[in-house]
C-alpha cells in the first residue's frame, strides 16, 4: 500500500509540474471566461497555445463587460475585427514585468501599444493589475480594460 501511495504521489506531483500553455492557464485563473469565447471566436486558440514565446496583455471577464453588450457582441461575430482586437493584445517574446520599459511596443496585430509605468504600469488606457502569470509559452499580464487598435 505505501508502494502504491508513492507511486501515485509521484505521478500528481509530476503531473501538477507540467507547465500549461497560455490557453490553459487562462481557462483554469476562471477570470478570462470571455477572452477564451473570443479566442475560440476569432480561430486563435492554436496559435496561443503554439511554442510562442508571447506576451499577453489579457482583459478579464470585468474589462469585457464594460464594452456594451450589443458592441461586444457585434466584435464576436466579426471575425477580422475580433482577430485584429486580440492580436493587438499580444506582444512577441516574454516580457515579465520586472523588463517593463515605457514606450511603443510592436503588437501581433501589427501595430503599436503605449506602454507607461509611471503611477503603475499601463497598455494605452488599460491599467495593468496583475503580472507575471507565467505558462509554458510566454506570460500573462492581467489588464482591467479591452484595448482597441487604432
Amino acid at each position: 500500500m505505501k508502494k502504491f501511495i508513492a507511486i501515485t504521489t509521484l505521478a500528481l506531483g509530476a503531473m501538477s509540474a507540467h507547465a500549461k500553455d497560455i490557453v490553459d492557464t487562462a481557462v483554469q485563473a476562471g477570470q478570462f471566461n470571455t477572452l477564451a469565447t473570443a479566442l475560440q471566436a476569432a480561430g486563435l486558440v492554436d496559435t496561443l497555445k503554439g511554442p510562442g514565446p508571447f506576451t499577453v496583455f489579457a482583459p478579464t471577464d470585468e474589462a469585457f463587460a464594460k464594452i456594451p453588450k450589443s458592441d461586444l457582441d457585434a466584435l464576436l461575430k466579426d471575425k477580422a475585427r475580433l482577430t485584429a482586437v486580440l492580436t493587438y493584445h499580444v506582444v512577441p517574446g516574454k516580457v515579465m514585468a520586472k523588463d517593463v520599459k515605457a514606450g511603443k511596443v510592436k503588437t501581433v496585430q501589427g501595430s503599436e501599444l503605449t506602454v507607461a509605468t509611471s503611477g503603475g504600469v499601463s497598455v494605452d488606457a488599460a491599467k495593468v493589475v496583475k503580472t507575471d502569470i507565467t505558462a509554458d509559452n510566454g506570460v500573462i499580464h492581467v489588464i482591467d480594460s479591452v484595448v482597441m487598435p487604432k
